[in-house]
Parts: structure tokens; sequence; C-alpha cells
């Protein structure tokens, strides 16, 4: 197959995937090519090290005053939404005159399903991580709600402006929900990396998605056999809805000798991470941020540790626990999104609800008793093995690409069928037949 790519990324878990997923194609003889906005994350993993990468500007729009916006926050919704229409036209334009057989696409960090597909004339699949999170989900309140009564006079001043930023926060919210629903309905096919993600799609687009399971780089995630130390690792971005915070209060309640918590993220807030630090003084929590380090210094913390901790507000499929277990350590997880579907309890680590005092109690557990910790990080390894390996993502991927290929070239020779059988059933076919 010829393959186009676009994506618009951040670094991150979902750079990685695609990443994986265009060095996959390639090793297996597929012709692929990328582009891609200047926003896209072009030094973490760049996808030029593999394949040709176009990056196609995004012009901006025309300033038409502050009286046209009224607030920052619908103007620059409207110019974003319009800026990146315009480059997913250009785009598909040249990815058309290139004679692809296939688009593939990854998410837009603007707008999760990107414009692409509506633009361009090739059948066109996406790998959605998730819709845009902020819209549907409560991350800390969904943008739909009503502002609250106001406690003096409903008429005063402030309440009135108030009102308008709210009602114009509301255009553009549902201005972006109607334009993410109309790009994700032109994609022949919507692949996802867990039942999770199927069902959120399900629930904000009414979308039918199909399940693509991602794997891990077990040439570079590798049970070195190294001592174990008195420390516990996380893995994520220093953001919020990665949920540090949680873990910190959790690595609070286990008792002295306390491990030490290290925590790798390839990007950070900085305001999140001082009151991630805060916090740790507070609780007593020995917190070591690493923030975007080499993946050998990350290999080897992930060999040194004896114990992951992860607990994510609704992550779509999580790559760290798979990781984590891939280097031979048993993940402590919080039964919640993609993660209860890779991690198994008493099998490869141990699933607990959304309290810190569970999450400590289930990593003294592990502390305590080495031996079965060991053998639940030797059943993660076994598990990514059989399963989770690039290898089995990259098949499943192809498997996935060509069912659609199938169909599509199924349904043109159909169309064509359809359109001899009019021919020969019209009167000018029936001379013809006389003659």
């Amino acid at each position: 197959m010829r393959i186009a790519i676009w994506h618009n990324l951040p670094s991150g878990g979902g750079k990685r995937a695609l990443y994986y997923q265009v060095r996959g194609l390639i090793d297996r003889g597929h012709t692929v090519e990328s582009w891609c906005p200047p926003t896209a994350d072009q030094s973490y993993l760049p996808l030029r090290e593999l394949a040709k990468e176009h990056v196609v500007s995004v012009s901006p729009s025309p300033n038409r005053g502050r009286a046209f916006y009224l607030t920052r926050d619908y103007g620059a919704c409207l110019d974003t939404i319009k800026a990146m229409d315009r480059h997913c036209r250009e785009c598909a334009e040249q990815i058309d005159r290139a004679g692809f057989d296939l688009l593939l696409a990854a998410p837009c960090k603007f707008l999760a399903a990107p414009a692409i597909a509506r633009h361009s004339r090739l059948p066109a699949v996406i790998y959605l991580q998730e819709p845009c999170r902020r819209l549907y989900e409560a991350s800390p309140s969904l943008p739909w709600v009503a502002l609250d009564r106001p406690s003096g006079w409903w008429r005063s001043p402030t309440y009135f402006r108030q009102r308008v930023v709210d009602f114009l926060s509301l255009r553009a919210n549902r201005v972006q929900a109607r334009e993410e629903l109309r790009n994700a309905r032109a994609f022949v096919s919507i692949l996802v990396n867990s039942y999770y993600s199927r069902e959120s799609i399900l629930r904000a687009y009414g979308l039918d998605a199909t399940v693509c399971y991602l794997g891990v780089d077990t040439k570079l995630f590798v049970n070195q056999g190294r001592p174990r130390e008195n420390l516990v690792v996380g893995l994520g971005m220093f953001v919020r809805h990665k949920n540090i915070d949680f873990a910190i209060r959790a690595l609070g309640y286990v008792r002295q000798p306390r491990p030490r918590l290290v925590w790798v993220g390839n990007m950070s807030s900085p305001s999140y991470l001082e009151e991630l630090k805060r916090l740790a003084a507070a609780t007593g929590v020995c917190f070591d941020p690493k923030v975007n380090i080499q993946d050998s210094e990350l290999v080897a913390i992930l060999n040194r540790a004896q114990v992951m901790v992860y607990a994510p507000r609704l992550e779509p499929f999580g790559f760290a626990a798979l990781e984590g277990n891939a280097c031979g350590l048993p993940v402590v997880a919080v039964a919640e999104g993609g993660v209860r579907e890779t991690i198994n309890d008493g099998i490869n680590g141990l699933v607990v609800e959304h309290n810190p005092q569970a999450m400590a109690a289930a990593v003294e557990h592990l502390l305590d008793h080495p031996e079965y910790a060991r053998r639940l990080g030797q059943n993660g390894c076994a598990a990514v093995s059989g399963r989770w390996t690039l290898s089995h993502s990259i098949e499943r991927l192809e498997d996935r690409l060509l069912q659609v290929l199938d169909k599509v070239n199924l349904g043109e020779q159909e169309r064509i069928c359809c359109q001899d059988s009019r021919v020969l059933s019209s009167p000018a076919a029936d001379v013809l037949d006389k003659a």
C-alpha cells in the first residue's frame, strides 16, 4: 500500500504510537509519507527519521477587530477551525495528486477529529485516541453547565458580562463539537485503542469504531534483571489529568521506610509541578520528578523500581502500564479507562478503587511480598510478549487498513456493475442488441 499520514500531535503517547505505526508499516514493505502543520511536535520521535514529511503552513486568519469577537476564546476557536480547515484542504490536494491508496490520520491537538477526510478523495481512516476531552468530560466541569445563580442583583453589570462571556463560550464549544462530528463522519473507518475508547466515541459522536490495540517496543522496554530498589515509579506528563497528586497522596499513606516516588514525564505544567512538590513535602513523600529524559534512562528506572503506580483520569489506553510490565514491573492501577483491558488483578498487577488508602495498601502488599511482586512482573512480561508487542499491533493495523481498501474496492466494483446494468437495460442497448 501507498499510505499518506496526516497528524497534528503533541509529544506523548499518541506521538509514540504514530511513530511505531509508521515504522512498522514501512518495515512491512508499505510506502509512507507524512503531512502535518508546524503546530505538530517534530522533535519527539520525529517521523522525518522514517519517511518524507511535509510541513504545510497554517495561514493565520485576518484580524477582524475586537468588535467581531467580543471574547478572546470565541475568536480563537473560530480562527483555529478555519485555519485548520484551510491547512487540511491544502494537504488533501497534495496527497490526492501524489497517487496514494489510503489516508491514515492521527488526531489533531485542536479538534481531535481533523477535517482532512472531508477534503481528500482517498478512503480515509483515523486512529483516534479519544474525542476532545474538554467537551465531553467533567475536567473539572462540563462546559455545558449553566452559570450559578447570582448571589446579588441579577441585572448587575458584572453578572451581565458573565452571561455574555458564557453565551459566547458556549457557542464556541457548540461550533467545535459540530465541526468535530462533521469531520469524524467523513472517515471511512475510525480505529481506537481500547473498548473504553470505542464507547467514548459512541457516546460523543454516535459513531461506531473498531478496536485496534497498540503495542510496546519490546526491543527498548526490556527486563534487564537488575536488583530492585525501594523505589516506586510513575509515567505521564506533569498535567492535572494524569492524577499525579493522587499518587503522591497514596504514597503518603505507605509506612516508613517509605519508597521514593520517581515520576517521569516528557512535558510539564510548571504551576502543577510546583503544586506537586509542595504536596509531596506536606505528606512526607520523597518526590523525584524527571522531565523529558532519554529513553535509556527511563528503561533503567523501570528496571530498578519495585512497583509502578498508575492512576490517570479516564486514560483511553495506557501505554505506561504495559511498558512497565515489559520491564518486569507489577502495576498498581486504578480501575478506570482502558487500563482495565491490560492490567488483570492478581495476574500482571493489582487493580484498586480510586482511593489513596487502597492504592497505598496494594503498594505495601507488593513491597512486603517481593516474590509475589516478582511473579506479577514476570506474568506482565509474558503478557506483553504474547499479545502487546509492536509486531502484534502492526499486524492488527495492517489488517484493518486492508479491510478498508477491500471494502472500498468492492463498493466501487458494485457501483460499476450497477452502471453497466443500467446501460444494458436502456433503449440504446436494446437497439445495439438487435443490430
